[in-house]
């Protein structure tokens, strides 16, 4: 189990978006602004997603967390099952950017979290939490970068780079709560709360880009 913590850690720390930019001659100018405006789109549009379904999971967590174990473990395995799926769909959104690789790097990470969450629930909810944990801090940093560099071509993006910070400091929180596990699974609710309300800021924000480019 360390040993698959370990691994994953440095994937996690490893992973970066790179963003390329076009030349600056007249025809690659319109070709940037359509690419902008069609990523700043698609891009909201995933936005809006990922907030309704972080809005979903934490109510039914918040809701079988003290009455069915059972169906709070399978969501917890669900969370980064579902990050899976939402990286596909950001690199549909990136579908003109060339490197890809490390959102790929990010799937394969959020589906070996999702096999650890299965291994770790065996042993129990605890161990579960701790993998949460790491992989929350990961994630916060991936999530930092790509706000970072996305700020400078997109703009609308500090929700997002403070939502990696808070990651950051949740996953750390879960480690801490692991063997508190009802107080863990109450810190992941509201880790993933806070989530869904920095995607919905950055989906609003992204708005202001598309009418922008819309208007140009």
């Amino acid at each position: 189990m360390k040993k698959v913590l370990h691994t994953s850690a440095q994937l996690w720390l490893n992973n970066t978006l790179k963003i390329e930019i076009m030349s600056s001659s007249s025809l690659s100018n319109v070709a940037i602004g359509g690419q902008t405006f069609e990523t700043a789109r698609s891009l909201r549009r995933l936005y809006f997603i990922r907030t309704a379904f972080s809005v979903t999971w934490v109510i039914l967590i918040s809701l079988f967390a003290k009455t069915s174990m059972g169906i709070a473990s399978a969501l917890l395995i669900i969370y980064p099952a579902w990050d899976v799926v939402g990286t596909v769909l950001d690199i549909r959104a990136n579908y003109r950017n060339p490197s890809k690789t490390p959102q790929y790097v990010n799937a394969a990470i959020s589906g070996i979290t999702t096999i650890a969450v299965g291994i770790a629930l065996q042993k129990g909810v605890p161990e579960a939490l701790i993998v949460f944990g790491v992989w929350a801090i990961g994630t916060g940093l991936i999530q930092l970068i790509l706000g970072l560099r996305r700020r400078k071509l997109l703009g609308g993006q500090w929700p997002m780079i403070i939502s990696g910070g808070q990651s950051v400091i949740g996953g750390a929180s879960f480690i801490v709560l692991a063997h508190a596990p009802t107080m863990g699974i109450t810190s992941l609710a509201g880790y993933a709360a806070f989530g869904a309300f920095y995607y919905l800021l950055a989906a609003f924000r992204l708005s202001k880009t598309v009418n922008l480019e819309a208007a140009a």
